[in-house]
C-alpha cells in the first residue's frame, strides 16, 4: 500500500477524519523529526497495523509541516496517537511508549483471533471448504469455547464431517438465552445427518454382515456405506481390519485411504490410524 500510513494535510483532513472515520477506526500518531520518541513510535504503529487498515487506518501528521492540524487536536506534547470515531477522539496513547504498552492499547480495539477463525470459517463453509471450516471453527473453540456462535458454527461443520457425537455434545452446551433461529437449523441438521447415518441400507448390510461376519464384501460394502454418512471411525475399524488380515488386498487399503484423506487437518482420526498403518507396514 503505497499510501500506508496516510499522511494527514488539510486537504484530505475531511475526507480521512471525518468521513472515513464513520466506517473505520482512525488513529492519528502525530510526530516530528525532532522528537526520537515520536517517531519511533510512527515508526512501530506503521509495522503492527500494517495488516489490520480495515480495523484501524493509521494516519500520520507531521507537526513541523501541520501545525494547524495539531493545534486542531490541542496537541500538547509528543509522542502522541489519537483514535477517532465519528469524528470524534475516543481513546489514545501519550508519551514515550513500550511495546507492551502499544500491544494492550491495541488489542482494545483489533480483532480477536477467534473472532478472525470465526469469519473465515464461515466463509469457507459458504465455499463448501468443508474441512477447512471445521479446522478453522475448532480452532475458534479452542480460544473461545463459551461462545455461542462459536459453538453453533463448529457444530455445523462437526455434522458435515460426520463428528455427529461432537455436534450434538455443543448444540446441548448451548443456553436457551442463544437458541435463536441459527440455532434452530443447525439442530435440524444434526436431526437430519443422525438419521441419514442410520439408512435402510446400512441396517440391512449390518444385518447380513452379523449372519455372515467373515464375508469380505459385505465388509467393503459396509465401510464405503459408513464412510458416506461420515461415519469414518466405523469404516476405518473395518477397512483396518481386512488390510491387516491381508496387506496385499488393495481395494481395501485404497477404500482407507480415501477415508484418510477426507478427514479434516489435525483429526485424530487420522493420526490414529495413520500410524496404525505405518507400524503394521515397518
Amino acid at each position: 500500500m503505497t499510501d500506508y500510513p496516510i499522511a494527514i494535510t488539510l486537504e484530505n483532513f475531511q475526507d480521512v477524519i471525518l468521513e472515513r472515520s464513520k466506517t473505520t477506526l482512525v488513529l492519528v500518531d502525530f510526530w516530528a523529526e525532532q522528537v526520537p520518541e515520536s517517531v519511533e513510535l510512527r515508526d512501530k504503529l506503521t509495522q503492527k497495523l500494517a495488516q489490520y487498515s480495515d480495523t484501524i487506518l493509521l494516519t500520520t501528521v507531521d507537526c513541523l509541516t501541520q501545525q494547524q492540524i495539531a493545534a486542531q487536536f490541542g496537541l500538547q506534547s509528543l509522542p502522541t496517537a489519537v483514535l477517532v470515531q465519528d469524528g470524534q477522539p475516543i481513546d489514545g496513547l501519550s508519551g514515550p511508549q513500550t511495546d507492551e504498552t502499544i500491544d494492550a492499547f491495541l488489542e482494545k480495539y483489533l480483532p480477536k483471533a477467534e473472532d478472525t477463525l470465526f469469519k473465515e470459517a464461515k466463509e469457507l463453509l459458504a465455499q463448501e471448504q468443508i474441512n477447512e471450516a471445521y479446522t478453522n471453527a475448532h480452532k475458534a473453540y479452542q480460544l473461545a469455547n463459551d461462545r455461542a456462535d462459536i459453538k453453533l458454527i463448529l457444530a455445523e461443520c462437526s455434522i458435515l464431517v460426520g463428528k455427529l457425537d461432537e455436534a450434538e455434545s455443543l448444540i446441548a452446551s448451548i443456553k436457551m438465552i442463544d437458541q435463536d433461529s441459527d440455532y434452530q437449523a443447525v439442530l435440524a441438521k444434526l436431526e437430519l445427518a443422525m438419521q441419514a447415518a442410520d439408512s435402510p441400507e446400512i441396517k440391512a448390510l449390518e444385518e447380513q454382515l452379523a449372519k455372515t461376519p467373515d464375508n469380505i464384501e459385505l465388509q467393503k460394502q459396509l465401510a464405503t456405506q459408513y464412510s458416506q454418512v461420515n461415519r469414518n471411525e466405523e469404516a476405518l475399524v473395518i477397512l483396518f481390519s481386512l488390510v491387516q488380515k491381508n496387506a496385499d488386498e488393495g481395494e481395501s487399503k485404497h477404500l482407507l485411504l480415501d477415508v484418510l484423506k477426507a478427514l479434516p487437518e489435525g483429526d485424530p482420526l487420522a493420526s490414529k490410524y495413520r500410524r496404525k498403518l505405518f507400524s503394521m507396514m515397518y
